[in-house]
């Protein structure tokens, strides 16, 4: 896939989600997004999805930082603390950091 499109694509996912999120803390505060959930069964299983996803998520990053030479700690504890938002800015960040290879014209 084209960088400009990947890029565009994680930016407005990130911003977007960003938008939701500052939404619904404005509403139920921080603790608020997971009391909310801790009222049912079904809120529970939403939970243990979004532990399950994000595990596997730092568990990528961790390998994928290695095998980059990149520093996952940030990103891993702004998955601890926000979800999606860790996995989501280390994507983008390693898209702005990957290098352009052009065709030099000899």
């Amino acid at each position: 896939m084209n960088r400009t499109v990947v890029l565009v694509l994680l930016g407005l996912v990130t911003f977007d989600f960003a938008a939701l999120s500052l939404y619904a803390m404005a509403e139920h505060g921080y603790w608020g997004l997971f009391a909310h959930q801790l009222g049912s069964s079904a809120g529970w299983q939403v939970l243990a999805d979004l532990v399950i996803v994000c595990t596997l998520a730092m568990a990528w990053m961790f390998a994928d930082a290695r095998r980059n030479g990149r520093n996952p700690w940030a990103y891993i504890a702004l998955t601890v603390l926000a979800g999606s938002f860790g996995p989501l800015l280390y994507l983008l960040v390693g898209e702005l950091r990957r290098p352009t290879h052009r065709a030099v014209l000899a």
